[in-house]
């Protein structure tokens, strides 16, 4: 009863589904009551399916445009009371394992009693043709979790938690999840992806938490310094931390003294979560993790670059001599490199494109044959590493699976190999460096035996890693490791417009844009709008007939942001419908409010190791099973094509990947890229992610957009500073 209005209370099946979003719990349905009348009702539901019946209690209301509905106030799930009603709710998705056929055995063999008996007499599903115990089990098994899933979705949307932010919860937790909340709600914004300090605050607050919590507080300071390695910082200064959590607190603890915060800071500190170090820029407060692998990556470089064992004047004038008969087109930049790499424990070589890198390590590897030594090669994601593989002939390695990363019952995911179980290998080259962050060097660099030696090779102009740090500038700033940059490009590469527009960007001049050359077209369109609609052609026809080239294999949209009308988010839905429309023979599912659908292109997210895909990895959808709940994407792995099955609660782990970030792009080519490049972007326009974009396509580049938007990035060198202190490290020698 609200106002003194009595609730009115309806019982029936839920017919329809007219309108459902997931990030807001929002759902518009029809119900078919008891007396077979239909009726529209609206409220905040967890995922339903059509078929389960319900008892909705609410107050009639008059909607302008959609007339009389039932607002929804509270409501309860229903067992349901007809066969017809049994067979739709175990068909509906909700229990993996039971289709419509399974569904019909079920109840033909147990009537209205099928629910009793899956719940006392689980056994007995066996009786039904086609059910083993196998499969029983499954179904068993789906039908429990299904039970927990609506208690957790129940409890935590009293605390106005959205259902798709439940599901996270429940992946993680799983039964566990409410009294894991309970106990302590700012877990949630450190173990799940996609939950952050204030939807736990929300929970904290709700559950009694005082706004000056030092628990609160505390939560508050380890949130802020994730967000900011998520966004490339190694730490921060002291008071911007300070400033950054008062954007994320609201209420009382705003007038909190900077000595109360402080008193906080130094709790974490004395408990070993945090380190703080006076820089020349102030304090600097550090997540404990990368402290260490800043600090002791300093440590093993200078540990390395002492203790390669020296080669004779006789064997370095031997294997130089030999490299020179077998490859007789190398360059004096690119014997100098062979030099330094036999002079040097750890070796820079960096360049643009068309200098000869990939050139530069096959000959690398012919060198260390020669002298006999076993040589591991790798590159910081699969792309990478199975272009490198497919350039050179030998067959290289993600550094994940270099160092074994892999799960360990009662100790999660760990690198196996590390400074007591190091790589068996001499000399380690590792491609796409720039790509490689602080805590992967530093367990790459730990698990390197002493007098191995490490080449690191990669484009320090183009876009930093995703994750914290800036380690390849940071080395090549600190002067302390031995950097040589290629410079020379090959004729070949200099009859490339791609590869000349990329020098000219990188050196600050506008590319040429008129020249007739079939590798690189710039196509001047300045509306927004227009711009999208224009690479949606060129990706659906122009291309293709120009090439030939496959719309999903061959061309790949890069675009600088996603909320624009010429964004990620937009062009993804406008090429899946263009390139991949609906179709009666197509299976489709829709999760967070985006449909998957069979032959779609998609990206995972977020690093997952269990399944061996990491953030930025493209495949297709090769299959969906409704029945089963599974999606499956397959991915291009270093050696095949690999399948990878993803159950549908997981779904918040991919998107579309139609059009993708620059920034996700990094450490792939592909054989046409598409770029819009417009004034609307004008926050990311910069000359490293102009330089980044076009140095991905191999075949064909175009532009589409403006030549101010253009100039905007070519002038724009002010790449987004990153807080690290690894070159200061290693300037200072050895940290102690």
């Amino acid at each position: 009863m609200q106002g003194g209005i009595p609730l009115e209370s309806i019982e029936g099946t839920l017919e329809k589904i007219r309108f459902y979003s997931e990030e807001s719990s929002y759902l518009v349905g029809v119900l078919r009551c008891r007396d077979s009348k239909e009726i529209t009702f609206v409220g905040s539901f967890p995922p339903m399916q059509e078929g389960e019946s319900l008892l909705l209690r609410g107050q009639w209301q008059v909607h302008p445009r959609y007339g009389r509905q039932l607002a929804v106030e509270q409501w309860e799930r229903l067992l349901p009371a007809t066969e017809e009603g049994l067979k739709r709710y175990l068909s509906s998705g909700l229990i993996k394992g039971i289709g419509p056929v399974t569904a019909d055995r079920i109840v033909g063999r147990f009537g209205l009693d099928t629910l009793d008996v899956m719940e006392h007499e689980p056994e007995r599903l066996q009786e039904v043709d086609g059910i083993g115990a196998r499969k029983a089990a499954d179904i068993l098994k789906s039908y429990s979790r299904y039970k927990d899933v609506q208690n957790v979705l129940v409890f935590l949307q009293g605390y106005g938690i959205s259902v798709s932010q439940a599901m996270r919860l429940y992946r993680r937790y799983g039964s566990d999840t409410i009294r894991q909340v309970k106990e302590n709600p700012y877990r949630m914004a450190e173990d799940i992806f996609g939950v952050g300090f204030k939807t736990a605050d929300k929970i904290a607050l709700k559950l009694g938490m005082a706004e000056d919590a030092p628990e609160r507080i505390q939560a508050a300071i380890a949130y802020t310094l994730s967000r900011a390695a998520e966004q490339g910082h190694v730490y921060l200064p002291r008071d911007l931390l300070f400033e950054r959590m008062q954007e994320l607190l609201t209420g009382a603890e705003k007038g909190l003294s900077g000595q109360y915060l402080d008193r906080q800071l130094r709790a974490m500190v004395d408990q070993k979560k945090l380190f703080c170090e006076q820089l020349e820029a102030g304090e600097a407060v550090y997540y404990a993790p990368f402290y260490q692998a800043e600090k002791n990556s300093a440590r093993l470089i200078h540990h390395l670059s002492r203790l390669a064992r020296p080669y004779t004047a006789l064997e370095t004038s031997q294997a130089l001599g030999a490299v020179k008969h077998d490859h007789p087109y190398l360059t004096e930049e690119q014997l100098q490199v062979m030099d330094e790499a036999l002079h040097n424990g750890i070796l820079i070589v960096t360049g643009g494109p068309g200098t000869g890198k990939t050139t530069t390590i096959k000959a690398l590897l012919s060198t260390f044959r020669l002298l006999r030594q076993k040589v591991l090669l790798a590159a910081p994601t699969g792309r990478a590493a199975k272009r490198v593989t497919e350039a050179t002939g030998q067959e290289a390695s993600t550094i994940h699976r270099l160092l074994e990363y892999s799960f360990t019952e009662g100790e999660g995911f760990n690198f196996k190999r590390n400074e007591d179980n190091p790589v068996e290998g001499q000399v380690v080259i590792i491609d796409e460096a720039s790509m490689v962050d602080l805590l992967l060097m530093y367990n790459l660099l730990k698990a390197l035996p002493d007098g191995c030696r490490l080449i690191m090779v990669g484009d320090v102009d183009q876009l930093p890693a995703v994750g914290a740090g800036n380690v390849l500038r940071d080395l090549i700033a600190s002067g302390a490791v031995q950097c040589y940059r290629l410079g020379y490009i090959f004729r070949q590469a200099r009859e490339s417009l791609i590869v000349v527009n990329a020098h000219r960007v990188n050196q600050g001049e506008m590319p040429y844009l008129n020249v007739k050359k079939k590798d690189f077209f710039f196509m001047p369109q300045e509306d927004p709008e227009q711009a999208a609609e224009l690479v949606v052609q060129l990706c659906r026809e122009r291309l293709p007939n120009y090439g030939p080239y496959d719309p999903l294999l061959d061309l790949q949209v890069l675009t600088p942001m996603r909320k624009t009308a010429a964004g990620v988010d937009r062009l993804n839905i406008m090429l899946q419908q263009a390139l991949n429309p609906p179709a009666r023979d197509k299976l489709e599912t829709t999760s967070r409010g985006t449909v998957y659908r069979l032959g779609d292109k998609v990206m995972q997210i977020r690093n997952n190791y269990q399944k061996e895909v990491f953030n930025g990895d493209i495949g297709l959808v090769t299959a969906i099973d409704r029945e089963a709940a599974e999606l499956v994407v397959t991915f291009r792995d270093v050696l095949m094509d690999r399948p990878v099955i993803y159950d549908f609660t997981e779904l918040d782990e991919l998107v579309l990947s139609y059009a993708v970030s620059v920034h996700k792009s990094q450490g792939s080519e592909y054989p046409v890229i598409v770029m819009p490049v417009l004034t609307q972007h004008y926050m990311l326009l910069q000359r490293n992610l102009l330089y980044t974009g076009i140095t991905r396509a191999k075949k064909l580049a175009v532009l589409v957009g403006s030549k101010k938007a253009l100039a905007i990035a070519v002038r724009n060198t002010k790449a987004e500073d990153r807080y690290t202190f690894l070159d200061g490290r290693l300037k200072m020698g050895a940290a102690d």
